[in-house]
């Protein structure tokens, strides 16, 4: 007689939860220690920029378009920035077809949030027209893989495609092509709290026990530009300031993976 999948799926989560408390991990990792990350980019031709990430065994792809649009009313003179994020059903057996989950949403919504509260894009340098046009950004995410850490993914992917971007100023008349005019680079690093210990860059079973998660966004000066918590469960204080910190510091590490764009 064989267990059924909820038998092997809580079993599996309480000998993941047993080697937290003895301070291990599934894979080996330090509880503060991030999974192989590699980024290639210009992986589609008909994009303004692009990016593939892989963290450990999530993988994804990010394309960015760009086109003239009207401003926002109260940003007449500032390009705009809009973000997808799709969860396909073939990254996932617990994803469906149909429209965007919520947490979909949420994951676009902090991506998002990271690039425009950074600053990273100046945005009144994509004004064509004040209060006529502007350069409409649209960062678009495909999760092909769900290996945990989506969110942390999709920013990476995110910076690295409007890193290597280009306004296609020809294509409209406007002269000739340039960059996307960029000012810093954001990197996104999120945390589970699990039996009271803290793990960066959770694997997608740490994910499934973890009472909480927080995603903390930081710029090249070490300045917050986004921080999102999602779970049931409250963080102390004390928690909360080391997240912080350690997301501060493991975000300059990551953040030498761009300088090869």
């Amino acid at each position: 007689m064989s267990l059924s999948n909820e038998v092997v799926t809580e079993l599996r989560k309480d000998y993941i939860y047993n080697l937290m408390v003895k301070g291990e991990r599934e894979d080996g990792r330090a509880f503060d220690q991030y999974r192989e990350i590699t980024i290639e980019t210009n992986v589609i031709n008909k994009a303004e920029g692009s990016a593939r990430v892989h963290l450990g065994d999530t993988d994804l792809v990010v394309g960015v378009k760009i086109q003239p649009g009207a401003p926002f009313p109260d940003t007449p003179d500032m390009g705009v920035i809009i973000t997808n994020l799709e969860l396909i059903p073939l990254a996932s057996p617990v994803f469906e077809a149909g429209p965007p989950r919520e947490d979909a949403i949420e994951l676009a919504r902090v991506v998002d949030r990271g690039v425009r509260e950074s600053g990273a894009v100046d945005l009144s340098k994509l004004c064509i027209t004040p209060g006529e046009k502007v350069w409409m950004v649209f960062i678009d995410v495909h999760v092909l893989d769900d290996g945990g850490n989506i969110m942390d993914a999709a920013s990476l992917g995110a910076v690295a495609a409007l890193l290597t971007s280009k306004l296609p100023n020809k294509r409209y008349d406007l002269g000739e092509d340039a960059s996307v005019p960029m000012r810093d680079v954001p990197v996104a690093v999120t945390a589970v709290e699990i039996g009271g210990s803290i793990m960066l860059d959770p694997s997608q079973d740490e994910e499934s026990i973890a009472g909480t998660k927080l995603t903390v966004t930081s710029n090249q000066t070490g300045a917050i530009s986004a921080m999102q918590k999602s779970g049931v469960h409250p963080l102390t204080t004390e928690q909360i300031n080391y997240i912080v910190d350690i997301a501060i510091e493991k975000a300059k590490e990551i953040r030498e993976k761009f300088l090869v764009i």
